[in-house]
């Protein structure tokens, strides 16, 4: 019988913080998004003072206060290096990992001694937690969905030591009969309000359910959750993560803007990264959302939201051509007289590069395109991002509100106390 891991790390940003200060051990940890905007991660210090993920700053800051919260800005270099620090620690003692978030992983215990499988989990758990400072919580179990919920019990019972391996039958159905259907993992709201007007309130209940209704009702995807709980295996293990259906690149001011060339060259940055990272998963995209929206919560000022979709005529993933189109849908939705807080850049409709065929009315040179943003992709991993961008872009990347950022501990250089040999 195979098994299946999942490694989550605990609290992750507020981890990563409390490993170069541990001054901050015991002490409620909170992350913020970017422009210090809103709580992206919590210590269990701080969740035990209600503070909930989302939470506006602002309107924190006295609870902060009297509660003596730590606050960072989100460090996202020191959380990506500490990331593949911790995938590389798991490589270590498995045939294979699939690394499905920035702190998560899925591991593949296949081909080994499943008496040795608990020990092999508390060892990874201390490993990692040894070499790294980070916790972790490992759920081992029959199929991937499983393995998510017995991860997750390591976190509401610190006497598991960081590993629970959720194998016989009888176990499974205990914690099944007490799991929340909300929280398995694929039940989005839509599908929880379903299944709780159907009676279903917990995982149990729903592996209860025929089949057919599941199928009818929920589609192959619901029935392959429901399969799953059942301990039958039905998502895959891949160890080279899926190319992204949908590219995203969204930011918070750190200050309303009124004027329309700060927004300009703000799009034409996200449509410069979203097309980068079209490019580093060989992707082409047909479709282009832009979107500029006010600050809601100064109630006080006029409020505007507005939105442009537009399907290109030839998918491409071209830092010029995504650039032009994004700043002309900007210039469609722009309305003078407001102060915006927040725009974004989204594409979809995402597919390979390889084997699309091309349109045989384009005008456009993509072999020359291609040769192009190949040579800037090039520089700008030789020398540093931004060091080649378009003019629509500007000569210098925005600067965010982070009033609470820590230090790049394991990448920057320049802290690090040198010692005079006489």
């Amino acid at each position: 019988m195979n098994f299946y891991g999942l490694c989550d790390c605990n609290n992750f940003y507020a981890s990563c913080e409390r490993v170069f200060n541990p001054s901050l051990v015991g002490r409620p940890v909170v992350v913020l998004s970017n422009n210090d905007g809103c709580v992206i991660a919590r210590s269990n210090e701080a969740k035990a003072l209600g503070i909930k993920m989302g939470d506006p700053y602002f309107q924190l800051k006295e609870l902060i206060g009297q509660h003596d919260v730590a606050v960072f800005s989100s460090n996202f270099v020191l959380y990506g290096d500490m990331s593949a620090r911790v995938m590389s620690l798991l490589r270590r003692f498995v045939p294979a990992t699939e690394v499905y978030s920035i702190d998560e992983a899925f591991l593949d215990f296949t081909g080994l001694d499943t008496q040795k499988l608990h020990a092999l989990g508390l060892e990874i758990a201390r490993t990692v937690r040894r070499h790294t400072g980070i916790p972790v919580s490992i759920g081992i179990a029959p199929t991937k969905t499983l393995a998510k919920i017995a991860s997750k019990l390591c976190k509401q019972y610190p006497k598991l030591r960081g590993c629970c391996f959720m194998h016989r039958p009888e176990d499974i159905e205990k914690v099944l009969r007490k799991f929340p259907i909300g929280d398995v993992w694929g039940v989005g709201r839509r599908y929880e309000k379903l299944l709780q007007a159907n009676g279903v309130a917990t995982a149990w209940d729903f592996t209860q359910l025929p089949s057919e209704w599941v199928r009818k009702r929920m589609s192959v995807v619901g029935l392959r959750m429901w399969k799953e709980l059942r301990g039958e295996p039905c998502i895959g293990f891949e160890e080279m993560p899926a190319a992204k259906k949908q590219i995203a690149t969204t930011r918070s001011f750190d200050h309303d803007l009124h004027d329309f060339e700060q927004l300009h060259q703000r799009i034409a940055q996200y449509a410069a990264s979203c097309a980068e990272k079209l490019r580093a998963q060989n992707s082409l995209c047909g479709v282009v959302m832009v979107f500029i929206l006010t600050n809601r919560h100064k109630e006080n000022l006029p409020q505007y939201y507005e939105s442009r979709l537009l399907k290109l005529s030839v998918p491409t993933d071209s830092t010029l051509e995504l650039t032009t189109t994004a700043v002309g849908m900007l210039r469609q939705i722009f309305r003078k007289g407001y102060a915006y807080k927040r725009a974004g850049v989204i594409l979809s409709d995402i597919r390979s590069k390889r084997g699309t065929q091309r349109d045989m009315f384009d005008t456009t040179d993509r072999e020359k395109h291609d040769r192009l943003m190949a040579a800037v992709n090039a520089l700008n991993s030789a020398y540093g991002r931004h060091r080649i961008v378009t003019a629509a872009e500007g000569f210098e990347p925005f600067k965010m509100n982070r009033e609470h950022l820590s230090q790049r501990f394991t990448t920057d250089r320049e802290p690090i106390i040198r010692v005079k040999s006489e």
